[in-house]
Order: structure tokens, then C-alpha cells, then sequence
């Protein structure tokens, strides 16, 4: 059991998964209609209830930014926890494999740190015995650098891996390929 506390392992990957530009185009609108509303019982109510409106949404995505944090012990994803002893393959997905794994391929028990504005996922495998959870998907701006941490993959490379391994074997179980035969 070690004896270290939270403040004195060492940190090997920290992001806050901050909202992007487009999401903050939100509590604009709902502060500017919450002001509109307010506006034909007195123009100073409908400006106070709308900058309010602003301050208390934007106020409220702040301090629901998730962050992730891997240290040498332990991985966590917002709220969540795990120690990376449970962790098995870990797998980066960008692009259209990352679409397909927030969706169609998504399993219904798994942990979900999604975001809106974020192309790339990681995919944690968790490998407790006593935890249904299958996997963790996290949303994450860089995903190269979170899959290199955890020990894992870039999708591409895995399945480049993967090709290579497959027309290895593929070249060797193949007794034609051996070499050129002789003609009489």
C-alpha cells in the first residue's frame, strides 16, 4: 500500500476540457432572450436579468469544467476514478472512427466524458473483475499525447499494426510466395 498522498504523485498528464468558442454562443442567447422577456416591464429589468442570466450560466460551465488527470497511480475523468492498475488496451480514435464510437459502436454500459466541439476520443478498457463498466470514452483535445501516457494506440497505428501483421503471416502461410518456380 503506498504510503504517498494524492499531492505528491507525480502528475504525467493533465487537460481541462474547456468548452469550445461555439458553445459559448449559447448562455449569449438564453441571457439575450431572458432580457427580451423581461424588457416590456422596464428596460433596466430586462438589461440586469439578461447580464445576470449571462454571469450565472457562464458562472455554471466554468465550474463544470471536466479536467483528466493521469499520475502514475491513477486515472481520473471528471468525477470519476480508476487506478491504472485496471486498465487494460487503450485506444485513440479521431475523425470518422471517433463518430462511430460515440455512436454506432458505442456499448451501453460503458463510462461516457463526452463533449460537443471535441473530434477525438480515448477509449480506456477497464479490466476489474468486480466493475461492469467495460470501458471509459473521454472526449480529449489531444489524444496522441493521452494514449502515449496511458501505454496505448492511435487507432491509424493499431490497425496499421495490425495490416502488417495480418500480410506477414498472410506471406509466410503461403507456400507460392516461397519462391519463383522452375519451368521445364
Amino acid at each position: 500500500m503506498s504510503t504517498a498522498s494524492p499531492a505528491e504523485t507525480t502528475v504525467l498528464y493533465r487537460e481541462k476540457l474547456w468548452p469550445s468558442p461555439a458553445t459559448w454562443i449559447w448562455p449569449l442567447l438564453i441571457s439575450a432572450t431572458a432580457g427580451v422577456a423581461f424588457a416590456p416591464i422596464a428596460m433596466g429589468l430586462g438589461i440586469a436579468v439578461g447580464v445576470a442570466t449571462l454571469v450565472v450560466i457562464c458562472l455554471i460551465m466554468v465550474l463544470n469544467v471536466g479536467q483528466i488527470v493521469v499520475t502514475e497511480d491513477s486515472v481520473r475523468v471528471a468525477r470519476a476514478h480508476i487506478e491504472r492498475e485496471f486498465i487494460g488496451e487503450v485506444t485513440g480514435y479521431r475523425g470518422e472512427e471517433a463518430f462511430k464510437q460515440r455512436g454506432q459502436k458505442l456499448h451501453g454500459l460503458a463510462f461516457m466524458n463526452l463533449r460537443g466541439g471535441f473530434d477525438a476520443v480515448v477509449k480506456l478498457e477497464v479490466t476489474d473483475p468486480r466493475d461492469q463498466t467495460p470501458y471509459w470514452l473521454t472526449a480529449t483535445r489531444r489524444p496522441e499525447e493521452l494514449t502515449r501516457v496511458l501505454g496505448g494506440l492511435m487507432d491509424e497505428y493499431r490497425r496499421d499494426a495490425e495490416e502488417a501483421d495480418a500480410a506477414d503471416n498472410a506471406g509466410a502461410a503461403d507456400p507460392s510466395e516461397t519462391g519463383p518456380e522452375e519451368k521445364n
